[in-house]
């Protein structure tokens, strides 16, 4: 666990489920219009396979890759259909690219055999996908099904801890934390808007502090 707390704490109430309340409450003034960093452009298919390239990568390396593979991949079918070496070389810039190609062929595959060529709107047969796990899972749920969720990215999960909203780094027990503490209709946007300060404020490495926003408590 990241052992430098948020230097702003002693702003907050020493409550848990307060200091979330309070955190998730100036996050909504700071960035109110929050929303996933993966321009998946609406297409609940194009985001669960940019979901998947996401991993140990960047949003931006993957909105970028994005744009070559989606022409020369337009669809499921093509996916499905993908030569392999080619799939792996399209997506070799996000790294892992043996496995995530692997895996993104036989999820196409899947979505095809068993739904139709379709995303699933359930969370149990998304997680059947080959590749998806419970942070994309609960990515799809939220950006795509209206249905929000905690997305325990690598983000999330740091300042989470340095907000002391949780304990653990273990994706899973970060989720179930904060599914305690943030209201569920918050829960997609409140992860959209804590990756969004942990990317330009609460850095891993060198921490922008003193310009820290909630270091001015923000109001409406």
């Amino acid at each position: 666990m990241e052992k430098a707390f948020c230097p702003r704490l002693s702003l907050f109430s020493a409550k848990k489920g307060e200091r979330a309340a309070e955190i998730n409450r100036i996050l909504k003034l700071l960035y109110p219009h929050a929303e996933c960093a993966l321009n998946f452009r609406g297409d609940p298919f194009r985001l669960l396979v940019m979901a998947r390239l996401s991993a140990q990568c960047t949003d931006q390396r993957v909105n970028e890759v994005s744009e070559k593979l989606f022409v020369l991949f337009p669809d499921v079918y093509a996916f499905a259909e993908a030569d392999l070496s080619r799939l792996e070389e399209a997506v070799r810039p996000c790294g892992l690219f043996r496995t995530k190609a692997h895996q993104i062929r036989e999820m196409s595959r899947v979505l095809l055999s068993e739904h139709g060529g379709k995303v699933p709107a359930e969370k149990d047969a998304l997680l059947k996908l080959p590749g998806v796990g419970e942070k994309i899972a609960n990515l799809m749920m939220g950006d795509v099904f209206g249905d929000p969720q905690i997305v325990a990215d690598t983000h999330c999960i740091r300042l989470a801890a340095r907000f002391r909203l949780t304990d653990s780094q273990n994706p899973r027990i970060v989720t179930r934390d904060l599914e305690k503490i943030i209201p569920k209709e918050d829960q997609s946007d409140f992860c959209h808007r804590i990756i969004l300060l942990g990317r330009e404020y609460c850095k891993a490495q060198r921490p922008l502090c003193d310009r820290c926003p909630l270091k001015k408590r923000p109001t409406e």
